[in-house]
């Protein structure tokens, strides 16, 4: 598509089974940004007998829908950001699941710039993981910190693929790989 003597191409993918264990090593730090100062605030009115001993199998239905709906939100978000940038618009995005690892994936089929790529990976990480996050430490939810700490971990990948491209010209082109976790950049060569 973009290949020719103006741009030079380049496959960057991401290991699916490193970023589930990345998403398991980037845990803690996410409890220590938002976990320490939860507990610092809102200690003296935590009840983890109470909130645990509550949940109960009905309970542990709504959780499992709950994670099911922001799974499918979060390839939506990808979706909708980089459909902003997307020369088709949301024609261009494609939604399934890769079920050999359970990995649900939004694939954008037309190229992006870096920024506008980098914008649509990382909105989901935002909206439904770090702003929740912290709306809990100041309104005290801790379903909302929970629910805000896990969809930051569940961007692990988003994460990983930002931090390949994150270095290359803003300008340059990205486009989604069609099967695997990453993308094609596609750098200007100089006259």
């Amino acid at each position: 598509m973009y290949e020719s003597e103006k741009y030079e191409k380049e496959k960057l993918t991401i290991d699916l089974l490193w970023a589930n264990k990345f998403g398991l090593l980037i845990l803690f730090p996410i409890v220590v940004v938002f976990g320490l100062p939860y507990y610092l605030v809102w200690r003296s009115e935590l009840d983890f007998k109470g909130m645990l001993g509550g949940l109960g199998l009905s309970g542990s239905f709504y959780v499992f829908g709950i994670i099911l709906l922001g799974i499918a939100v979060h390839e939506l978000i990808h979706g909708i950001a980089w459909a902003i940038f997307a020369k088709n618009g949301f024609k261009s995005m494609k939604f399934g699941v890769m079920w050999k690892l359970l990995t649900p994936y939004c694939h954008c089929k037309d190229a992006l710039k870096v920024r506008e790529y980098i914008i649509g990976a990382i909105a989901p990480a935002i909206l439904l993981g770090i702003l929740p996050a912290i709306v809990a430490i100041f309104n005290g939810s801790i379903s909302l910190l929970i629910f805000g700490m896990f969809f930051t971990m569940a961007a692990c990948g988003d994460f990983l693929i930002i931090n390949l491209i994150r270095k290359e010209n803003w300008d340059d082109l990205v486009e989604d790989h069609p099967t695997e976790a990453g993308c094609y950049i596609y750098r200007k060569i100089s006259n």
